[in-house]
């Protein structure tokens, strides 16, 4: 296989729309205003047709592969959106935006905002809980940044970023920015994303106590007394909370050494991009390639716009 680099995706507009079309519609062209497909969608081909034009019979709005997605709207080239995708799906600790502005010649104040929408076509949501039966799933919070309007703390992290993050051992992880470490904060969110039949490795925190009567089992190591690994009777399994403590590291490594600044607002589509690769890691048989593709599959359905109040209200053209 020729180096991702070489592909001519990133050097030809018309290959890089249909590259994006096989992804985003696998099945043929859907009309994204109302989901029309088959005889009820075609291709406008007229010299005064742009290219990659679509015209549906069913709601009479024409339509590119772009529209409803995070690329609509967007003046820079598909060429370039594509090569940041790849950039950020292959880089195990991230891509800082100066760098993508540097490598493909694009604004700083533009790269940043792609970035963005890139980070926002990775999150997922609705998906099937965690675990089940016979899995491990580990539960860990960390602190990260600064909290705005509340003073630095000489002792203790209220004023930083609170992050719960779930890890399944052998397959994917989600992290959620959370208000604090009460039970009210913590335990709804295992009970929505981890199944019941789950067993949970955790620290010795408070606000996990109860997870034994919700779930099939629930073992703690003591990080307070230096436990980090401990080793049940029958050696059927490990416990300890070292797999979600490597995610840890990866993303702490990848926000203080590539991006080292990271706004409140914006820690949610952080966290999803290293849940992404994560998630989609050469250990559980992906590539490069794969993940990039996968990222592309998700640009649907998710604008992501920085619109002035006064135009909220406007018709978003094509």
């Amino acid at each position: 296989m020729a180096s991702n680099l070489q592909n001519p995706i990133f050097t030809d507009e018309t290959k890089a729309r249909k590259w994006l079309e096989a992804r985003v519609w696998p099945q043929g062209p859907i009309c994204p205003h109302c989901g029309a497909t088959g005889d009820d969608v075609t291709k406008l081909e007229g010299k005064a047709h742009r290219p990659g034009l679509y015209q549906c019979s069913a709601c009479r709005e024409q339509f590119t592969v772009t529209v409803k997605t995070v690329f609509e709207r967007s003046k820079i080239p598909l060429t370039k959106w594509l090569a940041a995708l790849f950039l950020l799906t292959a880089s195990k600790k991230g891509v800082s935006a100066h760098q993508v502005h540097r490598s493909l010649g694009i604004s700083y104040k533009s790269t940043w905002f792609m970035m963005h929408r890139l980070r926002e076509a990775l999150r997922t949501g609705g998906l099937a809980p965690m675990g089940g039966g016979g899995k491990i799933v580990e539960a860990d919070e960390t602190y990260f940044g600064r909290l705005q309007g509340v003073p630095k703390m000489q002792r203790g992290f209220t004023h930083k970023n609170v992050v719960l993050t779930l890890v399944e051992r052998g397959g994917s992880a989600r992290s959620f920015h959370i208000d604090g470490q009460a039970i009210s904060d913590v335990m709804p969110i295992i009970r929505e994303n981890v199944a019941r039949e789950t067993r949970m490795n955790t620290d010795e925190a408070k606000h996990y106590y109860d997870l034994g009567k919700e779930y099939a089992g629930h073992d703690t190591v003591n990080h307070r007394y230096d436990e980090y690994v401990r080793y049940t009777k029958d050696a059927e399994y490990v416990i300890t909370t070292n797999t979600v403590e490597g995610y840890y590291s990866i993303f702490k490594r990848g926000m203080k050494g590539v991006y080292q600044h990271c706004g409140e607002k914006h820690l949610h589509r952080y966290l999803a991009e290293f849940d992404f690769r994560y998630s989609t890691r050469t250990a559980l048989g992906y590539n490069d390639y794969m993940r990039a593709e996968m990222a592309a599959k998700g640009i649907v359905g998710k604008r992501l716009t920085y619109r002035r109040p006064h135009k909220q209200g406007h018709t978003e053209a094509h």
